[in-house]
C-alpha cells in the first residue's frame, strides 16, 4: 500500500511506543490522528512535529474504558482528517492482578480497553477502511498471550483475546481490508522495574537485548506500507523469547 496521503489513526501515541508508531507513519507518507487520555501535552508536541514533517496531525482525545467513545473518535478522526486508511490499536493498559488472589472487580477494565475497545473500534472505522481502498489494522497484542504470567492474569488474556479478535476480524474484513497484530515482548520496561529484574529478563532474550519502541513501530510500518498479501498474522517482536523456555 501507497502510504502518501492516507490516514491513520493511532490509539495511545502520546508516548512511548506509539509515539514511535505515529512518527513511523508519518515518515511513510501518512496524515496522522493521535489519540491520547491523559497525555495532552505530549499529544500536543507530537502533532506539532509531526507537522513539521510536512503531514497533517490531530490529537484526540478518549477514555477507552467507555463504551461509546471508539466510534467518537473514529468519527472525529474522518471529519477532521477525511477519511481513515490506518486503523493502530495501540492503547493498552498493563496492570498485575491484585494481591490476594482473583478479584472481579479487576477484570472489566483491563478487558475494556485491551480488548473491546480494539474490536470496538474496528467496528467503527469499517465502513471508512473499505471506502478508501486500502484499509489496513494493526492490533498491538503481546507474547504473553502464548506465555502467561502468573501475576497478570487478566492482562495476559485479554491479549490473547485480542489475537482471536484480529483473526475473526481478519476473515470478516476479507477481501477489503487486512488485520494483522504486532506481538512485542521487551519493547519498554515498566518504569518499576529495576536494574536487577531487567538484566534477568533480558538474559532469557536470544539476541541478548532488549527491544525498543522504533522495533515495533518498524514492525507496523511493514505491515502497513508492504505486506498487502499478509491478513490475520500476528508478527512476534521479541528478540527470540517466544522460541526458548
Amino acid at each position: 500500500m501507497k502510504c502518501e496521503n492516507a490516514v491513520a489513526l493511532v490509539t495511545g501515541a502520546a508516548k512511548r511506543v506509539g509515539r514511535a508508531i505515529a512518527l513511523e507513519l508519518a515518515a511513510a507518507g501518512c496524515d496522522v490522528a493521535i489519540h491520547y487520555h491523559h497525555s495532552e501535552a505530549d499529544a500536543g508536541e507530537l502533532v506539532e512535529r509531526i507537522e513539521k514533517l510536512g503531514r497533517r496531525a490531530i490529537a484526540v482525545r478518549g477514555d477507552l474504558a467507555t463504551s461509546d467513545v471508539p466510534a467518537c473518535i473514529v468519527a472525529t478522526v474522518r471529519r477532521q482528517l477525511g477519511g481513515l486508511d490506518v486503523l493502530v490499536n495501540n492503547a493498552s493498559v498493563f496492570v498485575a492482578d491484585p494481591e490476594g488472589g482473583f478479584d472481579p472487580a479487576h477484570w472489566p477494565r483491563v478487558f475494556q480497553i485491551n480488548t473491546f475497545a480494539p474490536a470496538a473500534l474496528i467496528a467503527a472505522a469499517e465502513d471508512a477502511l473499505i471506502a478508501g481502498g486500502r484499509g489496513k489494522v494493526v492490533n498491538l497484542c503481546d507474547i504473553s498471550a502464548d506465555r502467561p504470567w502468573k501475576n497478570h492474569m487478566a492482562y495476559c488474556a485479554s491479549k490473547a483475546a485480542l489475537i482471536n479478535v484480529t483473526r475473526s476480524a481478519a476473515r470478516r474484513l476479507a477481501p477489503h481490508v487486512q488485520v494483522n497484530g504486532v506481538s512485542p515482548g521487551i519493547a519498554v520496561f515498566p518504569d518499576n522495574y529495576d536494574e536487577k529484574l531487567r538484566e534477568k529478563l533480558v538474559a532469557k532474550v536470544p539476541l541478548h537485548r532488549p527491544g525498543s519502541p522504533a522495533d515495533i513501530a518498524n514492525a507496523v510500518r511493514f505491515l502497513v506500507e508492504q505486506a498487502d498479501y499478509v491478513t490475520g498474522q500476528i508478527i512476534n517482536v521479541d528478540g527470540g523469547r517466544s522460541i526458548v523456555g
